[in-house]
């Protein structure tokens, strides 16, 4: 019976970049050329959801990586320079941030920390929701919201931080930059000076070092593979510091987002409607051939009950009674939302956003324990005061939207019975009243909204302030064209006339002349400014610990998609090491190599260097055949590590043998037995000292598989999972196999019955036909989508009833 049993296996419509399995769940995701995220099950390879390319992100994926939860994926955009952060339960985008430059690799950890501080941390943690009232969610019926979030956006937004124990996403890109993010949102640090291009990451569960693969262009212009190991030691000195920091931050980026998606609900809400009427004046002004101005018109009807021919069609042909009636309570329904908007989600974001920077604000003035981070008391100053300015801007649009809705009541309520004396109909008596006050107030109402303003003549035609709301809308740096009245406001000539007030930083300044959007942008950047000040000190604590060139990249890989071909690296948690493996074709095409270092950099490990001959000797015990008695020479194709002592590769025999493909685990730990020592010499890179590398046979036992009738070439696993998929040369066809079945074949009677549950499955999947399948596959869609949301709900009941027989 051949080792690891053949659960899945498919042929898909466009090659795969990129793949990973869940570290939680028996699920893994793919990324294709078309830019489409695909999400997988285990059993039958079933798709759960297709996520397609969009132009708000873009559809050239270079990188993906999981959540240590499983309930976030992360996945990289090299045409926008995006990183996304994607919800796998509903295939949503979460969070969107740019980044200088194409992210090549990344790696998303979680920090293993057992200690008392932050115990006690963790528990009390939560203490903002005893505070802050639980933020309304962002209302569905917008397009801009819905394009990127459900209704429930709100509460998956500030679901982002997750588990409370700190988890770090680490990126590299291809202009000698590395970043790390804390929570996958908020960057702690920004590492320079790490040469060329980087390849892989893997950062250690300990917080102690980097270690990185990159490729570099060495002095005769070859690229050169290098590990570099990045001594990170503020951040596990200062984890729990660098923890609530960064929770504080998330938070605080989450609330800036929300307010953001807001404000553009809000624009939305007033631009649909509020915008017909300055159109629909200019368009008036622009046909009438009369002299007079649109106020005078409007005026000489109001005291006269009479109009010009040119306001009389406008009225009557392009408003009519029916569509008046219609515009006053569409522009009343559109009020009442921006300010339900204003009063529910700027004002209560905000109160949230000063609750957490006044809490930073605290962190920061405890110098002992934070100032070696970078947190700088005065300008979290700063920020609580551009939070301040950004409510009273918010308070300031209230009353604009309150005295706009009285007037607008007002100017239609006497407009309507205007037209309808017009039309010789019958005006209702409880309208017919009006008194000189309310003659005065849509007086008054016309002056102030429909003079032409002389200032904006060079728009398209003649511009009409008739609407004030929107003003505060518009995203433009130019002043308000109608800023607020104050004269008459005691407080503000009490401000002004007082020395000691008028510049006190107690106060938040208003900024009358500017817009909310101008406010609020402004707000961001001083944050952004905030935020990015630890990234800048953390990013320059870190020093490079060792660099080892490793080998030149071979030219005939120049075709080979690099997300696979690369070195893999692994950190054991147990051991506290970082794990590299190798091969270097052109110098030793038969061995596959291993390097580890401490994730301490100041701790020596024996062994540092080894080398696996991929010689094969077989005996009868393999496969029973006496006169099989041989050995087979491979060659390596792919390897990556399954756990702390495995690792899984995919090799090729020799031509003698069909150059057979085989899947195989190797143990690590009888590798690295080996008791010679490897002296490194320092000036010479590692190919240029490979004979003096100890090395060891190949030991496969019965872990291994030949893939028959297929062209493999990559693989992907999870050892928590017990899952590995292969991929093949084209990129297309893909395997998916459960690896420790000898474990489950042991269970009896309930292994049995799974497995039969399992070929039921399949047996039914298949009765639905191929071509329905391929057609599924190619066209994706959102019908797919909701049938899979129900896949995946199954899903996870299956794999809650798994976990206790899969999972140590």
């Amino acid at each position: 019976m051949p080792a690891f049993r053949q659960v899945g296996e498919k042929q898909l419509p466009n090659p795969v970049l990129c793949m990973a399995w869940s570290p939680k769940r028996d699920l893994i995701a793919l990324a294709n050329t078309t830019g489409e995220l695909l999400l997988h099950r285990l059993a039958g390879f079933q798709r759960v959801w297709t996520l397609p390319p969009s132009e708000y992100t873009g559809k050239e994926i270079t990188a993906i990586a999981w959540r240590p939860d499983g309930k976030i994926l992360a996945f990289s955009l090299g045409d926008t320079k995006q990183v996304v952060l994607c919800d796998v339960e509903k295939a949503e985008i979460l969070h969107v941030f740019p980044m200088q430059s194409p992210v090549t690799c990344m790696h998303w950890m979680e920090v293993i920390e057992e200690s008392s501080a932050l115990s006690s941390f963790y528990n009390s943690e939560d203490e903002s929701k005893l505070f802050l009232p639980k933020l309304p969610t962002l209302p569905k019926s917008y397009s801009t919201t819905s394009k990127i979030f459900s209704e429930e956006k709100s509460d998956e937004i500030l679901k982002l931080l997750g588990e409370v124990r700190l988890n770090i996403l680490v990126l590299g890109g291809n202009a000698s930059f590395v970043e790390l993010y804390a929570y996958g949102m908020y960057k702690i640090a920004t590492l320079e000076g790490v040469l060329g291009t980087c390849r892989s990451l893997s950062l250690s569960s300990d917080l102690k070092s980097l270690s990185v693969i990159t490729e570099v262009r060495s002095a005769d212009d070859n690229p050169e593979i290098c590990y570099v190991q990045l001594d990170t030691g503020l951040l596990s000195d200062c984890l729990p510091e660098v923890t609530r920091m960064a929770r504080k931050f998330t938070h605080i980026s989450t609330l800036l987002q929300y307010l953001h998606l807001s404000l553009t609900c809000m624009c939305e809400a007033w631009e649909d409607i509020l915008m017909q009427m300055d159109l629909r004046l200019t368009k008036f002004v622009q046909e009438k051939n009369t002299s007079t101005q649109v106020q005078d018109e409007f005026l000489e009807l109001l005291l006269w009950g009479q109009s010009s021919p040119e306001l009389q069609a406008l009225l009557m042909n392009q408003l009519t009674v029916k569509g008046l009636k219609k515009l006053g309570q569409s522009i009343e329904s559109s009020y009442s939302s921006i300010q339900k908007l204003v009063i529910s989600h700027l004002q209560s974001g905000s109160e949230a956003l000063l609750y957490h920077l006044s809490e930073v604000k605290g962190m920061a003035l405890w110098k002992q324990k934070f100032e070696p981070l970078g947190l700088d008391a005065a300008a979290i100053e700063g920020a609580i005061t551009a939070v301040g300015s950004f409510s009273l801007k918010a308070n300031e649009l209230l009353q604009v939207i309150d005295k706009s809705m009285k007037n607008f009541k007002a100017f239609f309520r006497w407009l309507y019975v205007a037209m309808l004396r017009m039309c010789e109909e019958h005006v209702p008596p409880e309208l017919n009243k009006m008194t000189q006050k309310d003659i005065a107030f849509v007086a008054d109402f016309l002056s102030e909204h429909f003079s032409e303003n002389e200032e904006l003549f060079g728009r398209k035609g003649k511009y009409f302030n008739v609407e004030r709301v929107g003003q505060y809308l518009k995203d433009e740096d130019e002043d308000l064209v109608s800023p607020p009245n104050t004269k008459g406001n005691q407080w503000l000539k009490f401000l002004q006339d007082s020395t000691h007030l008028k510049g006190s930083p107690l106060l938040f300044p208003s900024y009358p002349q500017k817009s909310l959007h101008f406010v609020k942008r402004m707000m961001e950047n001083v944050i952004e400014n905030c935020l990015q000040k630890p990234a800048e000190v953390i990013g320059k604590s870190v020093k490079q610990a060792i660099f080892l060139p490793l080998y030149n990249v071979p030219e005939s890989s120049e075709n080979t998609p690099r997300l696979f071909e690369l070195p893999s690296l692994w950190n054991d948690k147990k051991a506290k090491m970082h794990y590299v493996v190798f091969c270097m074709p052109e110098i030793s095409p038969h061995k596959l190599y291993l390097l580890r270092r401490g994730t301490d950099p100041n701790r020596p490990i024996p062994n540092s260097v080894m080398s696996i001959n991929l010689t094969h000797h077989l005996d009868s015990g393999d496969n029973g055949n006496a006169a099989d008695q041989s050995h087979y020479v491979y060659s390596y194709l792919d390897a990556r590590f399954y756990d702390d002592e495995m690792l899984t590769v995919v090799l090729q025999g020799s031509e003698e043998f069909n150059a057979r493909r085989v899947l195989a685990q190797i143990p690590i730990s009888s590798s690295l037995s080996c008791e010679t020592e490897f002296n490194w010499e320092p000036n010479l890179r590692l190919d240029q000292q490979s004979s003096s590398i100890p090395s060891q046979g190949l030991v496969l036992g019965n872990q291994w598989r030949e893939l028959e009738n297929m062209k493999a070439q990559f693989v992907a696993v999870n050892g928590i999972r017990k899952v590995a998929c292969v991929l093949s040369t084209n990129l297309r066809h893909i395997r998916v196999f459960e690896m420790d079945v000898e474990d489950e074949d042991e269970e009896g009677a309930d292994s049995q019955n799974a497995s039969a549950d399992q070929e039921g499955l399949e047996a039914t999947m298949s009765s639905q036909g191929q071509g329905e399948e391929e057609n599924l596959e190619a066209e994706g869609g959102a019908g797919e989508q909701e049938e899979g949301e129900g896949v995946f709900q199954k899903s996870e009941e299956h794999l809650e009833s798994e976990e206790a027989l899969d999972l140590p």
